[in-house]
């Protein structure tokens, strides 16, 4: 069961990456309007952060029902690298920002 839940975790991970790009795209067609740009980017900040701590909180309560003999072994390691995935992605994202807002820093007036 392992085995087959891992392309789950991989494709999770995908298809974050790929709402990232999106929304990224999104963002930088939107540069004439940065209110607008700036609510989108907010939102997806919210829901990346929201999607890590709802794994979290499920992999918590897998590994409570592991103790109490209702969950299985699989299950908790899968919900644990479901979650390792996603904190992965949203630190990759986290210094993505922070290199672009540096380049932006460094710009010329």
């Amino acid at each position: 069961a392992l085995v087959m839940s891992t392309p789950s975790i991989a494709n999770n991970a995908y298809q974050m990456a790929a709402k990232l790009q999106q929304q990224a795209r999104a963002i930088e067609d939107k540069a004439g309007a940065p209110e607008a740009a700036g609510l989108d980017f907010t939102k997806l900040v919210e829901e990346a952060v929201g999607g890590v701590v709802d794994k979290g909180r499920v992999a918590d309560d897998k590994a409570v029902g592991l103790v109490e003999g209702k969950a299985d072994v699989v299950d908790v390691v899968t919900a644990i690298a479901e979650t390792e995935v996603a904190l992965e992605t949203m630190v990759a994202v986290r210094d993505r920002v922070i290199s672009a807002y540096e380049e932006i820093m460094r710009m010329p007036i």
